[in-house]
């Protein structure tokens, strides 16, 4: 006779399947054994720094913290991995090295002998030398030279500052500096690693930002690759670090530069382009000028490497397809572990008039869905970023629940000129919120959204978005989802990783002290008052940009007027690196709208 059974395990829903499929970076490999590779992948729902061993196919766990590891980098003859050493996710800490190949916890060492810092880049050498970047508040930004376990201060500013690269010979360092007091549009210094005297300085004046890319990847190259925004967008010029040449490189396509990489012979350039919401890979011969396009022509490369044979690495996706790491060939070179994400829906272009001029936006929708609906507008963060045609789990759990979901490009988003990314600073937070709101009244005004049900949602500065929408429209929004949100800025500014401080700096024009007036005027506690809609707020207990007492402050303050709200609290950072934790909050943000949503 059989035994009795037991009620069946309940079917996990698609969309949790989503946040637990694997993922994986794309591999870095190192330039003198390009076999051997450093890349992020999830092991048991943690993303973690693995070896990556492209000859065999081999994956190997490097790395195994509470917390999970996403910062890491490989020597150039492939001997260790390096991956960055923090707190429960407070991004203050130091660099580790272990052997290639080796398990967790074997041969772990501390390098540097650096004290305790925010990494502000890191560049090593062939013969051993390492160059390595940092901040704090109580001195702005170091980089130290170390070798052979001595190190010694190359450059020190209170301004932030970032190491760019190190030159193959290891003659030159290019760093990328605000001492100008701006550094949302940084300098570019090339000084000698033997001394720290200036070889080289490229500023471009105020408003335009400039800044290195990489040195050709031959020693003796005395070439600097060098991203600039001379004509109103991100391009990109070649530097003769000896003589000060410089060499425009034309692409002759739409958009604008976001990221770009020598080929290894140093003859052309992979260089990614972003337009209107995808980012494609484009190859350049800089001894005939030739631009060829390469990889997918749809979708979005979040990130692509030239290998030794001419090819290249790209990890692609599209907001349909989940996210995989390829060959040029379009053969996947790497899975991660574990079961692939169920695809989604595919997204639509929206272009709406805005007060700044056009806006552009994308929306998803489930199938066969006819309107009215319920909407949920996804501000994204930075503010320097923006949303691209690509896979979100995010986005496709609210497709699912039978919402449509809308990601809006606002003011102050890269990818569509200087101008546009910098208009925010004219009223910061406003600006971003009249481009938001243009989008959400064409939807409804269009028969798309439910004008009753309309969710504002977003994190960091999406959160911060949120939270300041909610207090300056109060009659648009019937939810608000904030998660690791600025609430309190003069707070927030106290309190908050010191590369952040310059940066508001830049953005309003001076600090809470300087122009308080301004920070007022963009604080969502300022507007608290008039929040009227129920609001989840998401903190990281350890959050080092958007720090936990300035949300504390807005908490209260919403707690004092009884307004509805909600507080969800994790331990960890600015987000977090586990499947379980991801899948925590989207329950709870799932379940706070169901609730509250008329």
């Amino acid at each position: 006779m059989s035994e009795p059974q037991g009620p069946a395990a309940p079917e996990v829903p698609v969309w949790e399947r989503r946040f637990r499929a694997g993922r994986v970076g794309l591999p870095e490999w190192a330039e003198d054994a390009p076999d051997r590779c450093v890349v992020e992948a999830t092991v048991g729902g943690v993303l973690e720094v693995h070896s990556f061993d492209a000859a065999t196919g081999e994956l190997r766990r490097t790395t195994d913290r509470p917390e999970g590891t996403s910062s890491a980098t490989i020597d150039p003859a492939g001997e260790f991995v390096w991956w960055f050493d923090d707190t429960a996710g407070d991004e203050f800490g130091v660099w580790r090295r272990q052997p290639f190949g080796s398990a967790p916890g074997e041969g772990v060492e501390d390098p540097l002998g650096l004290p305790a810092a925010y990494p502000a880049g890191l560049a090593l050498g062939r013969s051993g030398v390492v160059v390595a970047g940092g901040s704090d508040d109580d001195y702005g930004t170091r980089v130290h030279v170390v070798t052979g376990g001595r190190s010694r201060l190359l450059y020190e500013d209170r301004e932030d500052a970032y190491v760019g690269d190190l030159s193959p010979d290891e003659r030159w360092v290019a760093l990328s500096h605000s001492e100008h007091g701006d550094s949302r549009h940084p300098d570019l210094r090339v000084v000698r690693l033997e001394d720290g005297a200036t070889v080289r300085e490229l500023s471009d004046g105020p408003g335009r930002g400039v800044s290195p890319v990489a040195f050709a990847p031959v020693p003796g190259d005395p070439r600097l690759l060098v991203e600039h925004e001379r004509a109103g967008r991100a391009e990109l010029l070649v530097l003769d670090v000896t003589t000060g040449e410089e060499t425009p490189v034309v692409l002759g396509v739409p958009g604008e530069v976001a990221g770009a990489e020598w080929t290894r012979d140093a003859r052309g350039l992979l260089v990614l382009v972003d337009h209107h919401a995808r980012t494609l890979l484009h190859r350049v011969d800089l001894g005939t000028g030739e631009v060829d396009a390469l990889g997918p022509r749809e979708g979005t490369v979040g990130a692509a490497t030239a290998r030794p044979d001419g090819g290249a690495w790209l990890a692609w996706s599209s907001a349909q397809r989940p996210p995989a790491v390829r060959t040029l060939a379009g053969d996947v070179l790497l899975r991660a572990p574990g079961e692939p994400a169920p695809e989604s829906v595919p997204v639509e272009d929206v272009w709406v008039d805005g007060e700044g001029g056009r806006v552009h936006a994308l929306l998803r929708r489930p199938p066969g869905a006819s309107g009215p609906l319920p909407l949920v507008v996804e501000v994204h963060g930075g503010p320097t970023a923006h949303d691209t045609d690509a896979f979100r789990a995010y986005a496709a759990t609210w497709v699912d629940e039978g919402f449509a979901v809308v990601q809006v490009n606002y003011r102050g988003s890269t990818g569509y000129g200087s101008a546009w990314r910098d208009a925010l600073e004219q009223r910061v937070g406003h600006t971003e919120l009249a481009d938001v709101a243009a989008v959400a009244d064409h939807l409804v005004a269009t028969g798309v959204a439910d004008p009753d049900r309309l969710v504002l949602a977003g994190a960091s500065w999406g959160g911060y978005l949120t939270l300041l929408g909610l207090g300056t429209q109060p009659q648009r929004w019937a939810v608000g989802l904030a998660a690791v949100p600025v609430a309190d800025y003069v707070a927030a500014y106290e309190d908050e990783m010191e590369g952040l401080k310059a940066f508001d700096r830049s953005l309003f024009g001076g600090s809470p002290q300087q122009v308080p007036e301004k920070y007022a005027d963009s604080s969502p506690i300022t507007h608290v008052d008039a929040v009227r809609a129920p609001v989840l707020v998401l903190a990281g207990q350890n959050d080092p940009r958007c720090p936990i007492r300035q949300i504390e402050n807005y908490l209260a303050r919403l707690e004092a007027r009884g307004a509805v709200h909600e507080t969800y609290r994790y331990d960890a950072g600015h987000g977090s690196l586990l499947d379980d934790e991801r899948v925590r909050q989207m329950r709870v943000e799932l379940d706070f709208v169901r609730r509250h949503l008329p």
